[in-house]
């Protein structure tokens, strides 16, 4: 009798157990209100064709989408596929289509847009990755856009070598969308001014492409704009004053382009910028003299490889959450500013590749702790203060006895692959509960003692 108590206790606490455990992870025991309705909702014929027509235009004409996925939005769900309620009835709301996970919908050698995409009127995030190869050259649709502009939120193109042509003009009507992310393709042509119009736009990343001419002025009227990245393409001409309009921006970011017209003076009154990105363009003209203590909130400043000359201003320092500053490779004379060791976040600081003379003042103890991430070789008149050891900065001799300078850069070192680590925003960590931890040993050791009872 006593066994079939122990058993019984024992199966109620593995029970408990697994209950909470799924619990934990989002999982109800009882339906919500509602919930059974919603699985039961019907969804319109017109909505199912069109969305079977649309994915089979990417994925093959194989693809037997009502005889494999007959309740889309219900008992058979499709990978890449979620669906929202309106009015009592469902309706597709996300299409992601590309190898994202095994059983993710993957685009046919010969992948193109169907018309039906666009009869998919809820459609809120709408995205692509690798689903183009350079084998298929396919152009982005130019028109219907405007048939999705009540409703989508985000559209992505992401790693599709074969995405030829312009980014269509159409684009500027989508009135809701909050996040354009054109990243790694082949688009050329100019970036629409059209995209100005998007009043509600919060990211713009159009990145790795081949787009040509100046950065549109209209851009300036995306006052709720966050995020601009239009690094990597062929982007040319100054840029333009209107961005100062861009106050809530965080990160601009127009790294490798062929930009000039010197360092924008307007940049320094963004008091929300987090993040400027700028080198490898021939930027030219000098540092600012003046206002970098407007800056309070810059964090990653990177105008290597930029064409500047003149000196580095001593008010560079006054930035109290400057992480990274990368001034190297480019034409700055002078002395460097004592005071540049003394920002108190300043966790890399690169000078290296320049004509600065004179004597660097900082300490050893500054050496020591930047390490690798300071570098200040390749300038001929430089020397530094004190004596010759592991602290001292590499590259550069003693003032007393000032010798040539390597000539292969030690900055070549820098991280063992002959690069410097990227400026690049910051990176949010993602972080586990401990509840359920706490709650899984609960379990075991209550298992454990009614194994001892039962055993005993």
């Amino acid at each position: 009798m006593r066994r079939l108590l122990v058993l019984a206790v024992l199966f109620l606490a593995l029970y408990g157990c697994a209950a909470e455990g799924e619990a934990g992870e989002g999982s109800a025991a009882a339906a919500a209100p509602g919930e059974a309705e919603a699985e039961e909702a019907p969804m319109e014929e017109k909505e199912k064709r069109a969305l079977y027509a649309a994915i089979e235009s990417f994925v093959g004409k194989g693809w037997n989408g009502s005889g494999l996925f007959p309740d889309p939005c219900g008992q058979t769900p499709i990978q890449g596929v979620s669906c929202d309620l309106f009015n009592g009835l469902w309706y597709p709301t996300v299409m992601s289509i590309g190898p994202v996970l095994d059983n993710s919908l993957q685009c046919a050698p010969d992948a193109k847009f169907s018309p039906q995409l666009f009869d998919l009127r809820r459609l809120k995030s709408l995205s692509f990755y690798a689903c183009f190869p350079a084998a298929n050259p396919t152009p982005i649709p130019a028109s219907n856009w405007d048939k999705l502009a009540g409703s989508l939120e985000t559209l992505e193109f992401r790693t599709n070598p074969g995405l030829t042509g312009a980014i269509p003009a159409a684009l500027g009507r989508l009135a809701g969308l909050q996040s354009l992310v054109v990243v790694d393709n082949n688009l050329t042509g100019a970036v629409p001014a059209e995209l100005g119009g998007l009043a509600r736009l919060r990211r713009l990343v159009l990145s790795g492409n081949g787009l040509s001419g100046p950065v549109p002025a209209t851009l300036g009227g995306l006052k709720g704009l966050l995020k601009m990245d239009l690094s990597n393409n062929l982007l040319d001409g100054s840029v333009p004053p209107e961005l100062a309009g861009l106050e809530s921006l965080t990160l601009l970011d127009l790294r490798n382009n062929s930009i000039t017209g010197g360092l924008p003076e307007f940049v320094q009154g963004m008091a929300s910028l987090q993040d400027l990105l700028l080198s490898n363009n021939p930027l030219g003209g000098s540092l600012l003299q003046s206002n970098w203590d407007k800056m309070a909130s810059l964090a990653t400043l990177d105008l290597s490889n930029a064409g500047l000359v003149g000196a580095i201003p001593e008010s560079m320092a006054a930035m109290p959450r400057l992480r990274f500053l990368a001034l190297d490779h480019n034409r700055l004379s002078g002395a460097v500013p004592p005071k540049l060791a003394a920002m108190p976040s300043i966790g890399a600081l690169y000078l290296n590749g320049n004509n600065l003379t004179g004597a660097l003042q900082f300490s050893a103890a500054f050496y020591q702790r930047m390490g690798s991430r300071f570098a200040s070789w390749d300038n001929p008149g430089l020397c530094y203060s004190g004596v010759a050891g592991d602290d001292a900065p590499s590259g550069v001799a003693v003032c007393k006895d000032v010798q040539e300078p390597p000539t292969v850069g030690v900055r070549d070192r820098v991280d063992g692959a002959g690069r410097k680590p990227e400026a690049s925003s910051s990176l949010q960590a993602s972080s586990s509960s401990s509840a359920a931890m706490v709650t899984g040993l609960w379990c075991l050791v209550l298992i454990m003692q009614w194994m001892v009872l039962l055993v005993f």
